[in-house]
């Protein structure tokens, strides 16, 4: 498991696979301001907004993996339901939703093979307090 990078639920992102080049992570936090005459506006933390993951990878279909890991990550995303995410250092990351999937395709071969995939992967985190994990 030393070259796997990331893991949403049973699938492994790796050097040996679908690798990311890019990772995003953004999280927001709500404050309301209440104005007050004279001085600065009073701020009152009113909690958490949407946390989500971007990544930007690709993959070399002849080289390892194969041509089915686009439609694996779709797959996941269409079966609707929160996976686990777990950093290749084994730090856990939450659990999580895949909300897009898009793919991009270069280098061809006969047939219309592509020797080159790139993807893009938009992940929300699940909060999970109106709907149970399915584990």
């Amino acid at each position: 498991m030393a070259d796997v990078m990331m893991q949403l639920g049973e699938y492994q992102f790796s050097i040996n696979s679908a690798a990311y080049q890019n990772m995003t992570r953004s999280s927001e936090y709500r404050w309301a301001r209440q104005n007050r005459v004279g001085t600065h506006d009073a701020l009152q933390f009113t909690g958490f907004g949407p946390e989500n993951i971007e990544l930007d990878g690709v993959i070399y279909p002849h080289f390892r993996g194969g041509l089915g890991q686009v439609d694996m990550l779709r797959r996941m995303a269409e079966a609707r339901k929160p996976y686990t995410l777990v950093a290749g250092t084994g730090a856990f990351l939450g659990v999580w939703v895949i909300e897009s999937v898009s793919e991009g395709q270069t280098v061809f071969a006969p047939g219309g093979v592509p020797h080159k995939q790139e993807f893009r992967m938009r992940l929300a985190r699940y909060d999970g307090s109106f709907f149970p994990l399915p584990f």
